[in-house]
């Protein structure tokens, strides 16, 4: 030991301190190095959740800064025109609702894809016109606009073509609805219970049907009464026969009559109203057929029958 003490106090044993002091300051340093990377680690990790990992590391910011320029657009787009409460703007959401579009953003979505498909077809106009049609210079202007009124008004026209196939499904659907709704009253269930369980039974078939009785569910469940939620669900399919049975369980409800007998009287009256449809197709269809038999049959019978005659009259053989 007194050698130890003796070895410290000389001057070899001042080197010795001067080691010991730096070990430590350097051990100390590799911590705080050690803490940095690793909080650093944990922040590129936490943005590597935000950011795709399988992009290029070159690519992510202008990826990003695309995605977050078209979503500040969108929320422009769909913040202006949220604020407008006129007829139209209204027309226009009970659209896109029977279409089954049910995002908030779809009025945004709606006037942005009318601007882009306009200047989209415009811009074609303009590149294609010079390579395939260098010498029509007199209707450039008129195609161009034509272009560009067909492009502002592709979104509404596909709108339509939506709601139109929603509604059929609908309209096919719906006898059905009230089939099983009849059956689930027979067996007991309240209204509310009945229609979820016709919900869950109609999802296969009539999907757009069963997301639509699900958020009259959803509606009943969040304080709504059954005849406001059953007006909505006639509002969001736009058919006469839904407000009607909408009306059908208001007047029920409020003459203490009962609501089986007054379901299953209406579910008869949707089974003949489908089968007066399907007769009805049946009996327009000769009328349908007569136009495509005179352009596209009966000139091929004539070819087939008079052509040998024409043949032998052309040869002298009569």
């Amino acid at each position: 030991m007194d050698t130890i003490l003796n070895a410290m106090t000389s001057d070899g044993g001042g080197l010795f301190v001067s080691l010991f002091v730096f070990v430590a300051a350097a051990l100390a340093a590799f911590g705080i190095m050690a803490a940095v990377q690793l909080r650093s680690a944990v922040k590129r990790r936490a943005a590597g959740i935000v950011l795709d990992s399988n992009d290029e590391p070159g690519t992510r910011t202008l990826a990003r800064s695309g995605v977050k320029a078209a979503q500040r657009l969108i929320d422009y787009t769909t913040k202006h025109y949220a604020t407008l409460d006129d007829r139209n703007m209204k027309h226009l959401r009970s659209r896109l609702v029977q279409a089954g579009i049910f995002d908030s953003r779809a009025v945004g979505f709606f006037f942005l894809a009318r601007a882009v498909m306009a200047v989209a077809l415009g811009a074609a106009v303009v590149i294609l016109m010079p390579i395939f049609a260098p010498n029509a210079q007199g209707s450039f202007w008129p195609l161009l606009g034509g272009a560009g009124l067909l492009g502002y008004l592709a979104p509404s026209f596909a709108i339509d073509r939506m709601v139109k196939v929603k509604r059929q499904e609908y309209r096919a659907g719906f006898p059905d609805f009230m089939d099983l709704l009849v059956v689930c009253a027979d067996a007991g269930l309240a209204m509310e219970g009945a229609l979820e369980r016709v919900g869950r039974e109609l999802a296969a078939s009539y999907p757009s049907l069963a997301a639509n009785i699900h958020m009259a569910n959803l509606e009943i469940r969040a304080g709504r009464t059954l005849t406001e939620a059953l007006e909505h669900f006639g509002d969001r399919l736009g058919l006469e026969e839904v407000r009607s049975f909408a009306t059908l369980i208001q007047q029920s409800s409020e003459l203490g009559s009962s609501i089986t007998d007054a379901l299953r009287v209406y579910s008869d009256d949707m089974r003949h109203k489908r089968l007066s449809i399907a007769e009805e197709k049946a009996y327009a269809l000769p009328a349908k057929l007569s136009m495509p038999l005179m352009l596209c049959v009966f000139p091929t019978l004539f070819v087939v029958i008079l052509l040998p005659v024409f043949v032998r009259i052309h040869l002298g053989l009569y």
